[in-house]
C-alpha cells in the first residue's frame, strides 16, 4: 500500500518538481517539458561479485557528459533494471544525479508490473532526483493488457507522479506494442509528455507523430538504426544504446538531420546500423558491456543469469565495429 509519506509526496510533489527543475520546463502556461536531442541509455556497472559498481558508474557518467546530449536515461533496459533491487534502482539514479552535468535532463525508468509500484517507484525517483519517469509496458500478463487497461495504467501514473511521464514502449523485451490508440489518447494527459518507440517500425512512428500533432507530445526512437528515418518523420530524438560508444557520432546524425543535411545523414547512417544491431538486438547488452570496455569505458560483466560474450561472438562484435571504420 502506498504509505502516508508517499501520498503526502504525490499531493506535493509537482509543485516541488516544478520549481526545481529551472530551465526544464518550457516558458509559458501550460507547455510541458521539452524532451528532444539525444539520450545514452547508460548501463549498471557491476562488480566481479555481482555489486552495483557506483564508482564505474560515476566514471562512466565523467566522460559521457563530454558529449552534447540532451540528458541521460537511467534505468531503461541496458540498465538491467529487471535484475535490480528496489533500493538499487534509486541509488542507480541518485548516483546519476549527483555525477551528471547540472543542465541535463535524467529520464529515469520506474516502471513496474503493477500500477500501484510504479505509482510509489516514480514518486520515489522523484525524489532521489529525476527529471521525467520512463514507464515501460507492464507485460506479464500481456494477453490482458488491452488499449483500455494501458490507458487506465498510465493515466493512474501521470496523475499522481511529481514529475513528467514519458511512455516506454520496447517490444522485443516485453512481447507487447503500446497501441497507437492508446497512445493517442495519452497524449492528450497534461503529465504525459512524450514517448520512446524501440520497436523500430518507422511507419508506426510516423503514425504517432502524425495522429499526436495537436498535443504537445514528443517522440523519440529507441535505437540509432532507425534515428534518421525517425527524425524525417518528425521524431524529435533518440535513446540510443550506440550513443554509449559512439557518442559524438549519434550527436553528428542528430546535427545532421536536424539541419537538413539528409545527403551526409545517410552516409552517417549507413555506416551506424550494423554497429547498433550488434549492441541491440544481435548481441544485446554483453555486447554493448564488452564494445565498451573496448571504447575506454567500463562495462564489465553482466548480472546474472546474463551471460559473456564467446570468443566467436566477440570476434563477430569486432568485425561489424572495424567494417564500419569504427575501431
Amino acid at each position: 500500500m502506498l504509505g502516508p509519506q508517499v501520498w503526502s509526496s504525490v499531493r506535493q510533489g509537482l509543485s516541488r518538481s516544478l520549481s526545481r527543475n529551472v530551465g526544464v520546463w518550457a516558458s509559458g502556461e501550460g507547455k510541458k517539458v521539452d524532451i528532444a536531442g539525444i539520450y545514452p541509455p547508460v548501463t549498471t556497472p557491476f562488480t566481479a561479485t555481482a555489486e552495483v559498481d557506483y564508482g564505474k558508474l560515476e566514471e562512466n557518467l565523467h566522460k559521457l557528459g563530454t558529449f552534447p546530449f540532451r540528458g541521460f536515461v537511467v534505468q531503461g533496459s541496458n540498465g538491467e533494471f529487471p535484475f535490480l533491487t528496489s533500493s538499487e534502482r534509486l541509488e542507480v539514479v541518485s548516483r546519476v544525479r549527483q555525477a551528471m552535468p547540472k543542465n541535463r535532463l535524467l529520464l529515469a525508468g520506474s516502471g513496474c508490473e503493477s500500477t500501484q509500484a510504479t505509482v510509489e517507484m516514480t514518486v520515489s525517483m522523484a525524489q532521489v532526483g529525476a527529471d521525467a519517469a520512463m514507464v515501460v509496458t507492464p507485460c506479464y500478463y500481456r494477453g490482458r493488457m488491452s488499449s483500455a487497461a494501458l490507458i487506465h495504467h498510465y493515466t493512474k501514473v501521470a496523475d499522481l507522479s511529481p514529475i513528467p511521464v514519458v511512455l516506454y514502449s520496447v517490444p522485443a523485451n516485453t512481447g507487447l506494442d503500446l497501441p497507437v490508440d492508446a497512445v493517442v489518447t495519452l497524449s492528450q494527459h497534461p503529465n504525459i509528455v512524450g514517448m520512446k518507440d524501440s520497436g523500430g517500425d518507422v511507419t508506426r512512428i510516423g503514425l504517432i507523430v502524425h495522429k499526436t500533432r495537436k498535443q504537445d507530445f514528443q517522440v523519440l526512437a529507441g535505437s540509432a538504426g532507425f534515428l534518421m528515418a525517425s527524425y524525417a518523420l518528425g521524431a524529435v530524438g533518440g535513446v540510443c544504446a550506440l550513443a554509449n560508444v559512439l557518442g559524438a557520432q549519434v550527436c553528428q546524425l542528430e546535427q545532421l538531420c536536424c539541419t537538413g543535411q539528409w545527403e551526409d545523414a545517410q552516409k552517417l547512417q549507413h555506416r551506424l546500423i550494423e554497429p547498433n544491431a550488434a549492441v541491440t538486438r544481435r548481441f544485446g547488452i554483453p555486447g554493448l558491456k564488452k564494445i565498451m570496455d573496448w571504447f575506454g569505458y567500463y562495462g564489465g560483466p553482466c548480472r546474472a543469469p546474463l551471460q559473456e560474450l564467446s570468443p566467436a561472438e566477440e570476434e563477430a562484435l569486432r568485425m561489424d565495429f572495424t567494417s564500419n571504420g569504427w575501431l
